[in-house]
């Protein structure tokens, strides 16, 4: 086991104190670099199997694999290089945690928006597949599509916090940046990778994908760098993204109805 290094506190109060990011400096155990490889590609081989045209089963079963297996596959590669470590992602749930999932997820919404209206008054934007697809479903399509993501946002935190910890590593043992320009670095870096990973959703639109969409992985990612638990970013992803996905669920009935 490496000796883990005593944190130095880089960015102070937005900090949870006592608890410092999980792997990038030896706690509760280091990885090599070929180890961060490793799960580097389990990563890019989850996101894979979700956006690849496989022929999954038909039905919301059939849905349910890709989603799944889009986390699972990471995972499972910590889990191969940190064997009893891996819970290190996760923290306690309780009501300080719900609060701020609900907190992020509130922000997450009012900024998102803000920087939408912006860009759309300069630039062209297109609209999410995934809406109009949910508002033509019936009943049980919509329940299974807010049960499918579920995993798949879980499954997004994974494919932006664990770059974020290996961007950590990079950056503070290889280039030799302090721990708060690490931090800062790899918030900047992975919400752009995220960013960029969404291009296909929205019609290849690259001021979209990556200023509106990245800001928004902004957001919740500081909620990780608060608290050092994926269970809260997870939370305010999956709060922010089912109200979204309401609004417009109650926005086209009322459309239909007028």
């Amino acid at each position: 086991m490496t000796r883990a290094l005593a944190p130095e506190r880089g960015l102070g109060r937005p900090e949870d104190p006592g608890r410092d990011f999980p792997f990038y400096n030896g706690a509760p155990v280091g990885l090599s670099g070929g180890q961060w490889l490793f799960v580097m590609v389990a990563v890019v081989a989850g996101f894979a199997v979700l956006i690849a045209p496989i022929p999954w089963p038909a039905g919301p079963l059939g849905a349910m694999i890709p989603a799944v297996l889009f986390p699972l596959i990471p995972l499972a590669a910590l889990a191969r290089v940190a064997p009893g470590h891996w819970t290190a992602l996760f923290g306690k749930v309780g009501w300080r945690e719900l609060r701020l999932m609900l907190g992020f997820a509130l922000l997450n919404i009012v900024v998102s928006m803000s920087v939408g209206a912006i860009v759309h008054a300069f630039a062209d934007v297109s609209p999410n597949a995934a809406t109009a697809q949910l508002s033509a479903m019936d009943t049980a399509g919509r329940i299974a599509f807010f049960a499918k993501t579920l995993p798949q946002l879980f499954g997004e935190e994974l494919v932006t916090l664990l770059p974020f910890l290996a961007l950590m590593v990079a950056l503070t043992k290889v280039f030799r940046i302090g721990r708060k320009g690490a931090i800062v670095g790899a918030w900047l870096l992975s919400s752009l990778v995220f960013g960029l990973l969404h291009l296909p959703t929205y019609d290849w639109n690259l001021v979209q994908s990556v200023v509106i969409i990245g800001t928004a992985r902004m957001v919740l990612t500081l909620a990780w760098i608060l608290t050092k638990n994926i269970w809260v970013s997870t939370g305010a992803h999956v709060i922010n993204d089912w109200v979204l996905f309401t609004m417009s669920l109650v926005g086209a009935s009322l459309a239909a109805q007028g």
